[in-house]
């Protein structure tokens, strides 16, 4: 449920009218599909952002954090507002919470972002892996690439 939810919930019993859910009832399915996950274990971290989120490295407007599962982890989100979203998403295999860069800022581990997009040497701008989400059940598929540190590799 939105933060404005709440708000209008409220409005609408003072008015007498019934509870607004219609927000929740148009909200998209959203399953993501992500590939080449490591069996070295630990959690696979999604995060959905939008234009402004993904810029700023904000927080995402939606995000999972599931088991990894090796070859195949799917994640599945519900109620997606309909729009323009990016996915990042990182295997981190030391469960520390965060994804783990060498001294030159390249990644420890693996991580991957919608369109399948592989960056080079910074991330991806958001107008290289941008998709649209419409009302109703989609997929989105994405494969996880090997951090770009030799030191990566166990």
């Amino acid at each position: 449920m939105s933060a404005r939810a709440p708000g209008l919930l409220i409005a609408a019993v003072l008015l007498g009218g019934a509870a607004p859910f219609a927000h929740a009832e148009s909200g998209a399915i959203l399953t993501i599909h992500v590939g080449h996950v490591s069996a070295r274990g630990g959690m696979l971290r999604l995060g959905l952002y939008d234009a402004a989120g993904y810029a700023r490295d904000m927080n995402p407007v939606k995000a999972a954090d599931v088991p990894a599962r090796a070859g195949e982890t799917v994640v599945t989100l519900q109620d997606v507002p309909p729009g323009l979203y990016a996915i990042e998403a990182f295997q981190d295999i030391n469960g520390n919470g965060e994804m783990d860069y060498d001294w030159l800022g390249l990644p420890l581990e693996p991580f991957g972002f919608s369109r399948d997009i592989r960056p080079r040497f910074s991330k991806p701008d958001f107008a290289q892996v941008k998709f649209t989400v419409a009302p109703g059940a989609q997929t989105q598929l994405l494969h996880l690439q090997d951090g770009l540190s030799p030191l990566a590799a166990d």
